[in-house]
Protein backbone atom coordinates (compact mmCIF):
# COMPACT_ATOMS: atom_id res chain seq x y z
CA UNK A 1 0.00 0.00 0.00
CA UNK A 2 1.32 3.46 -0.86
CA UNK A 3 0.19 6.88 0.27
CA UNK A 4 1.27 10.48 0.28
CA UNK A 5 4.10 10.94 2.77
CA UNK A 6 3.37 14.56 3.59
CA UNK A 7 3.35 15.28 7.31
CA UNK A 8 0.58 17.63 8.42
CA UNK A 9 0.86 19.33 11.80
CA UNK A 10 -2.57 19.79 13.37
CA UNK A 11 -3.83 22.76 15.39
CA UNK A 12 -5.60 22.27 18.72
CA UNK A 13 -8.91 22.94 16.95
CA UNK A 14 -8.17 20.26 14.36
CA UNK A 15 -7.17 17.79 17.06
CA UNK A 16 -10.50 18.47 18.78
CA UNK A 17 -12.31 17.51 15.57
CA UNK A 18 -10.18 14.37 15.31
CA UNK A 19 -11.09 13.51 18.89
CA UNK A 20 -14.76 13.49 17.90
CA UNK A 21 -13.99 11.38 14.82
CA UNK A 22 -12.13 9.02 17.13
CA UNK A 23 -14.99 8.88 19.63
CA UNK A 24 -17.47 7.91 16.91
CA UNK A 25 -15.00 5.36 15.60
CA UNK A 26 -14.61 3.84 19.05
CA UNK A 27 -18.39 3.61 19.36
CA UNK A 28 -18.62 1.84 16.00
CA UNK A 29 -15.97 -0.68 17.04
CA UNK A 30 -17.72 -1.17 20.38
CA UNK A 31 -20.99 -1.92 18.58
CA UNK A 32 -19.30 -4.54 16.42
CA UNK A 33 -17.46 -6.01 19.40
CA UNK A 34 -20.71 -6.34 21.36
CA UNK A 35 -22.08 -8.95 18.93
CA UNK A 36 -18.93 -11.09 18.61
CA UNK A 37 -19.99 -14.65 19.34
CA UNK A 38 -20.06 -18.02 17.57
CA UNK A 39 -22.40 -18.02 14.56
CA UNK A 40 -22.14 -14.31 13.82
CA UNK A 41 -20.81 -13.49 10.35
CA UNK A 42 -18.11 -10.95 9.62
CA UNK A 43 -20.72 -9.13 7.49
CA UNK A 44 -22.84 -8.81 10.65
CA UNK A 45 -19.91 -7.06 12.35
CA UNK A 46 -19.61 -4.65 9.45
CA UNK A 47 -23.34 -3.92 9.58
CA UNK A 48 -23.20 -3.18 13.32
CA UNK A 49 -20.39 -0.66 12.81
CA UNK A 50 -22.17 0.91 9.84
CA UNK A 51 -25.30 1.51 11.94
CA UNK A 52 -23.25 3.73 14.24
CA UNK A 53 -21.67 5.62 11.35
CA UNK A 54 -25.14 6.12 9.85
CA UNK A 55 -26.46 7.45 13.16
CA UNK A 56 -23.87 10.23 13.12
CA UNK A 57 -24.10 10.89 9.38
CA UNK A 58 -20.45 9.98 8.81
CA UNK A 59 -18.69 7.39 6.68
CA UNK A 60 -15.69 5.08 6.69
CA UNK A 61 -12.65 5.99 4.58
CA UNK A 62 -12.13 2.25 4.11
CA UNK A 63 -15.16 1.86 1.86
CA UNK A 64 -14.17 2.19 -1.80
CA UNK A 65 -10.52 2.69 -0.81
CA UNK A 66 -8.49 2.19 -4.00
CA UNK A 67 -6.52 -1.00 -4.41
CA UNK A 68 -6.67 -4.12 -6.58
CA UNK A 69 -10.38 -3.23 -6.64
CA UNK A 70 -12.27 -0.76 -4.42
CA UNK A 71 -12.48 -2.03 -0.84
CA UNK A 72 -16.13 -3.07 -0.37
CA UNK A 73 -16.80 -2.55 3.35
CA UNK A 74 -16.59 -0.05 6.22
CA UNK A 75 -14.45 -2.22 8.48
CA UNK A 76 -11.76 -4.83 7.99
CA UNK A 77 -12.55 -8.18 9.64
CA UNK A 78 -9.57 -10.55 9.86
CA UNK A 79 -9.85 -13.99 11.47
CA UNK A 80 -7.11 -16.10 13.11
CA UNK A 81 -4.08 -16.15 10.77
CA UNK A 82 -5.45 -13.12 8.87
CA UNK A 83 -3.50 -10.07 9.99
CA UNK A 84 -5.14 -7.10 8.27
CA UNK A 85 -7.52 -6.07 5.45
CA UNK A 86 -9.88 -9.05 5.74
CA UNK A 87 -13.10 -8.41 3.81
CA UNK A 88 -16.37 -8.93 5.75
CA UNK A 89 -18.65 -11.56 4.26
CA UNK A 90 -20.55 -14.77 4.95
CA UNK A 91 -17.87 -16.38 7.11
CA UNK A 92 -19.30 -17.38 10.49
CA UNK A 93 -17.21 -16.99 13.62
CA UNK A 94 -16.51 -20.18 15.56
CA UNK A 95 -15.75 -20.87 19.21
CA UNK A 96 -12.02 -20.36 19.75
CA UNK A 97 -11.48 -18.00 16.82
CA UNK A 98 -9.87 -14.60 17.25
CA UNK A 99 -11.21 -11.70 15.21
CA UNK A 100 -9.51 -8.40 14.40
CA UNK A 101 -11.74 -5.46 13.51
CA UNK A 102 -10.21 -2.30 12.06
CA UNK A 103 -12.49 0.71 11.58
CA UNK A 104 -12.13 4.24 10.24
CA UNK A 105 -14.43 7.27 10.51
CA UNK A 106 -14.45 10.59 8.65
CA UNK A 107 -15.98 13.45 10.64
CA UNK A 108 -15.86 17.03 9.37
CA UNK A 109 -13.06 16.08 7.00
CA UNK A 110 -10.82 14.36 9.57
CA UNK A 111 -10.19 10.66 10.13
CA UNK A 112 -10.26 8.48 13.23
CA UNK A 113 -8.66 5.03 12.86
CA UNK A 114 -8.44 2.20 15.39
CA UNK A 115 -8.48 -1.59 15.68
CA UNK A 116 -9.03 -4.32 18.25
CA UNK A 117 -8.62 -8.11 18.38
CA UNK A 118 -11.08 -10.19 20.38
CA UNK A 119 -11.58 -13.82 21.25
CA UNK A 120 -14.73 -15.65 20.18
CA UNK A 121 -16.01 -17.52 23.22
CA UNK A 122 -13.30 -19.53 24.97
CA UNK A 123 -9.92 -19.21 23.28
CA UNK A 124 -6.64 -21.04 23.79
CA UNK A 125 -3.98 -19.89 26.23
CA UNK A 126 -1.66 -19.17 23.29
CA UNK A 127 -4.27 -16.99 21.64
CA UNK A 128 -5.03 -15.12 24.87
CA UNK A 129 -1.34 -14.48 25.42
CA UNK A 130 -1.03 -13.14 21.86
CA UNK A 131 -3.89 -10.69 22.44
CA UNK A 132 -2.49 -9.56 25.79
CA UNK A 133 1.02 -8.99 24.40
CA UNK A 134 -0.22 -7.12 21.33
CA UNK A 135 -2.49 -4.79 23.31
CA UNK A 136 0.25 -4.12 25.85
CA UNK A 137 2.70 -3.39 23.02
CA UNK A 138 0.34 -0.67 21.76
CA UNK A 139 0.44 1.15 25.09
CA UNK A 140 4.19 0.69 25.41
CA UNK A 141 4.54 2.35 22.01
CA UNK A 142 2.14 5.16 22.95
CA UNK A 143 4.27 5.99 25.99
CA UNK A 144 7.16 6.80 23.63
CA UNK A 145 5.06 9.22 21.56
CA UNK A 146 6.37 12.43 23.10
CA UNK A 147 7.73 15.53 21.41
CA UNK A 148 11.52 15.22 21.08
CA UNK A 149 11.49 11.43 20.88
CA UNK A 150 12.08 9.69 17.55
CA UNK A 151 10.13 7.20 15.46
CA UNK A 152 12.78 4.63 16.28
CA UNK A 153 12.00 4.97 19.98
CA UNK A 154 8.42 3.85 19.33
CA UNK A 155 9.33 0.92 17.13
CA UNK A 156 12.18 -0.24 19.33
CA UNK A 157 10.00 -0.30 22.44
CA UNK A 158 7.28 -2.30 20.69
CA UNK A 159 9.75 -4.73 19.09
CA UNK A 160 11.68 -5.34 22.30
CA UNK A 161 8.53 -6.12 24.27
CA UNK A 162 6.99 -8.37 21.62
CA UNK A 163 10.18 -10.31 20.96
CA UNK A 164 10.73 -10.78 24.70
CA UNK A 165 7.56 -12.90 24.54
CA UNK A 166 8.93 -14.94 21.61
CA UNK A 167 6.57 -13.35 19.08
CA UNK A 168 7.27 -11.18 16.05
CA UNK A 169 6.14 -7.83 14.65
CA UNK A 170 5.23 -7.55 10.98
CA UNK A 171 7.75 -5.88 8.68
CA UNK A 172 5.75 -5.10 5.53
CA UNK A 173 3.02 -3.00 7.18
CA UNK A 174 3.32 0.00 9.48
CA UNK A 175 1.46 2.61 11.46
CA UNK A 176 1.07 5.99 9.75
CA UNK A 177 0.20 9.61 10.06
CA UNK A 178 -3.52 10.35 9.88
CA UNK A 179 -5.63 13.49 9.54
CA UNK A 180 -7.48 14.82 6.52
CA UNK A 181 -6.27 11.67 4.77
CA UNK A 182 -6.40 8.20 6.23
CA UNK A 183 -2.77 7.63 5.25
CA UNK A 184 -0.37 10.53 5.74
CA UNK A 185 3.30 10.64 6.65
CA UNK A 186 5.22 9.46 8.48
CA UNK A 187 5.29 5.67 8.24
CA UNK A 188 5.69 4.28 11.76
CA UNK A 189 7.23 0.76 11.84
CA UNK A 190 6.72 -1.50 14.84
CA UNK A 191 10.47 -2.14 14.96
CA UNK A 192 13.52 0.09 14.98
CA UNK A 193 16.44 1.51 16.91
CA UNK A 194 16.17 4.06 19.72
CA UNK A 195 17.09 7.60 18.72
CA UNK A 196 16.76 6.91 15.00
CA UNK A 197 14.25 8.27 12.54
CA UNK A 198 12.19 11.44 12.45
CA UNK A 199 11.83 13.55 15.57
CA UNK A 200 8.29 13.76 16.90
CA UNK A 201 6.68 17.21 17.09
CA UNK A 202 3.66 18.67 18.85
CA UNK A 203 0.68 18.56 16.51
CA UNK A 204 1.56 15.28 14.79
CA UNK A 205 -1.29 12.76 14.73
CA UNK A 206 -0.39 9.12 14.19
CA UNK A 207 -2.29 5.85 13.94
CA UNK A 208 -0.06 3.48 15.91
CA UNK A 209 -0.84 -0.17 15.21
CA UNK A 210 1.26 -3.07 16.48
CA UNK A 211 0.64 -6.12 14.30
CA UNK A 212 1.99 -9.24 15.97
CA UNK A 213 2.46 -12.82 14.80
CA UNK A 214 2.88 -15.92 16.94
CA UNK A 215 5.12 -17.39 14.25
CA UNK A 216 7.53 -15.83 11.79
CA UNK A 217 6.97 -12.29 10.57
CA UNK A 218 6.54 -13.10 6.87
CA UNK A 219 3.09 -12.52 5.39
CA UNK A 220 1.20 -13.26 2.18
CA UNK A 221 -1.75 -11.67 0.39
CA UNK A 222 -4.70 -14.03 -0.17
CA UNK A 223 -6.59 -14.59 -3.41
CA UNK A 224 -9.10 -11.80 -2.72
CA UNK A 225 -6.10 -9.46 -3.24
CA UNK A 226 -6.79 -7.59 0.03
CA UNK A 227 -6.50 -9.95 2.99
CA UNK A 228 -2.99 -10.21 4.48
CA UNK A 229 -2.24 -13.40 6.43
CA UNK A 230 0.74 -14.95 8.17
CA UNK A 231 2.77 -16.96 5.69
CA UNK A 232 3.20 -19.86 8.11
CA UNK A 233 -0.48 -19.97 9.12
CA UNK A 234 0.14 -18.94 12.74
CA UNK A 235 -2.23 -16.70 14.67
CA UNK A 236 -1.97 -12.92 14.42
CA UNK A 237 -3.32 -9.92 16.33
CA UNK A 238 -3.64 -6.17 15.73
CA UNK A 239 -4.45 -3.27 18.07
CA UNK A 240 -4.52 0.38 17.00
CA UNK A 241 -5.26 3.87 18.34
CA UNK A 242 -5.02 7.31 16.78
CA UNK A 243 -2.68 9.42 18.93
CA UNK A 244 -2.06 13.17 19.07
CA UNK A 245 1.35 14.36 20.22
CA UNK A 246 0.73 17.33 22.50
CA UNK A 247 2.73 19.49 24.87
CA UNK A 248 1.26 17.43 27.73
CA UNK A 249 2.24 14.12 26.14
CA UNK A 250 0.47 11.57 23.94
CA UNK A 251 -3.32 11.76 23.85
CA UNK A 252 -5.43 8.84 22.64
CA UNK A 253 -8.14 10.19 20.33
CA UNK A 254 -9.99 6.95 19.53
CA UNK A 255 -11.78 6.41 22.84
CA UNK A 256 -15.33 7.03 23.98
Amino acid sequence: MSWERQINIKSKAEIAIMREAGRINAEALQAAASIVRPGVTTADLNAAAEEVLKKYGVYSPFKNYPGPYPYPASICASVNQELVHGIPGTRKLKEGDIITMDCGTVYEGFVGDSAITLGVGEISTRARNLLDVTEKALYIGIEQMRAGNHLGDIGAAIQKFVESHHMNVVREYTGHGVGRNMHEGPAVPNYGMPGRGMELRVGMTIALEPMVLLGKYETRVLQDQWTVASKDGELTAHFEHTIAITEEGPQILTVI
